[in-house]
């Protein structure tokens, strides 16, 4: 008999104390969490865009948009060297027919984001699907149709649907009433019929972030020459014809080319620079 009441106090201290680490868990998320940016070697494949705002960099998940005024252009050699080589010389007289072709030629440097600091804050209404399998065949609003059918149900544990959203590894569904994602995400797993197919899918609880502070530095892009001051003399190809002849001669201190750009005058671009694969 006291060892059953013992066995009983142990019980309700253990609920009370998991009473008290939730109450936590929903306070936790309102603090500024700072976390380090993963360095990824980026590449320049060539891409430019027009650039209307003229912004001075924009850094979004996969790429980093250099701005290019008119003028420019940016030249991407295969060996770093020689763009160290060609930087020695800070301007370079281009043999034109009849004329010297005068340009400047300075380093590339991107900004990187090396630290971010996050506000986040755990949501009561909403939750976030996952475990969808990559073969999965059907549509964004197909998918997004069986899944509020799904979890719609008062018999799986779920309730009215007011928002749902496809998210990048994941689809968020918000609920009209309280209480359902609790219940949802307590359960954690379900098997959901999708197609043909019957998924195991998790749910967890839905965390939104702000980003409060972002830490900036410039990197030195090695291979990278940007070349500054091009007058307005020749046609685009012709003028990227005589550059890339230039920036190709070894007595110029130059080597193979692999990617090379240019911007006219009175005309601005974005140089896009992605995640080097591999």
């Amino acid at each position: 008999m006291l060892a059953l009441h013992t066995l009983q106090e142990e019980q309700a201290r253990l609920k009370m104390r998991l009473q008290e680490l939730r109450r936590k868990l929903r306070d936790v998320p309102k603090d500024k969490v700072p976390f380090p940016v993963p360095e990824a070697p980026l590449v320049f494949r060539g891409h430019i865009q027009q650039d209307r705002e003229m912004a001075k960099s924009v850094i979004s998940k996969l790429q980093i948009c250099y701005p290019l005024p008119g003028g420019s252009a940016l030249v991407i050699f295969d060996d770093p060297n020689v763009a160290k080589q060609v930087l020695q010389q800070k301007e370079h007289k281009i043999n034109v027919e009849e004329f010297w072709l005068r340009v400047q030629v300075q380093p590339l440097e991107l900004p990187m984001l090396t630290t971010i600091q996050v506000s986040s804050q755990m949501s009561d209404q909403r939750v976030l699907v996952s475990g969808f399998p990559a073969e999965l065949k059907l549509s964004e609003e197909e998918l997004l149709d069986k899944l509020e059918i799904f979890f719609g149900k008062t018999k799986n544990g779920g309730g009215d649907v007011e928002m749902r959203e496809l998210l990048q590894g994941g689809v968020m569904l918000g609920f009209a009433k309280d209480g359902v994602a609790q219940r949802l995400c307590q359960t954690g797993q379900f098997t959901v019929p999708l197609g043909k197919q019957q998924v195991p899918l998790r749910v967890s609880p839905y965390v939104s972030g702000t980003i409060q502070k972002a830490e900036v530095r410039s990197q030195l892009v090695p291979q990278a020459v940007l070349v500054l001051n091009i007058p307005d003399v020749l046609d685009g190809p012709e003028l990227q014809d005589i550059l890339e002849v230039h920036f190709q001669k070894p007595t110029r201190g130059g080597g193979e080319v692999e990617a090379l750009r240019v911007v006219p005058l009175g005309h601005r671009g974005l140089a896009v620079f992605t995640a080097k694969s591999g």
